[in-house]
């Protein structure tokens, strides 16, 4: 089961925050938050942030124990940009963009135990052909038949 937090309309280029979401992805929970809380930038305490966010979705809305959780992807997507000018030489202008930012961060359970939960509930062999193999079953019975 994956729990996911999303913060929108950071105030931030999501160039400067996907250095610090790609820093966590991977990482235990307890570890990224460590990371996190001693990274100097404004990005580590905006991701600390979203990560704390989904830790509590995991405990109060699906009640599981998110201390044994990874975070299983940290993305940061452009948002919306204010457009904004400054005045240069001469009258003219330049433009200025303030670019936002979306951050989503996804933690679960560990790939092994997922991996035996979904053990469990996966179909027979024979039922999770791709449809070119199922095609090629038909035709060789097909071919049999005649």
């Amino acid at each position: 089961m994956s729990v996911r937090s999303v913060l929108k309309y950071a105030r931030i280029s999501s160039q400067k925050a996907r250095q610090v979401t790609r820093a966590i992805t991977g990482m235990p929970v307890n570890q990224a938050l460590s990371v996190l809380d001693f990274t100097p930038k404004k990005a580590a305490f905006l991701v600390g942030k979203t990560l704390r966010s989904a830790i509590a979705n995991a405990e109060n809305n699906h009640e599981q124990d998110a201390s044994e959780f990874i975070v299983q992807s940290a993305v940061a997507t452009p948002g919306p940009a204010l457009s904004r000018i400054m005045p240069r030489a001469r009258g003219s202008a330049a433009p200025i963009k303030k670019r936002m930012t979306h951050i989503t961060v996804v933690i679960g359970a560990p790939k092994a135990e997922e991996a035996k939960a979904e053990g469990e509930k996966k179909a027979p062999k024979s039922a999770r052909r791709s449809a070119p193999a199922k095609k090629k079953a038909a035709a060789k019975s097909k071919k049999a038949s005649e």
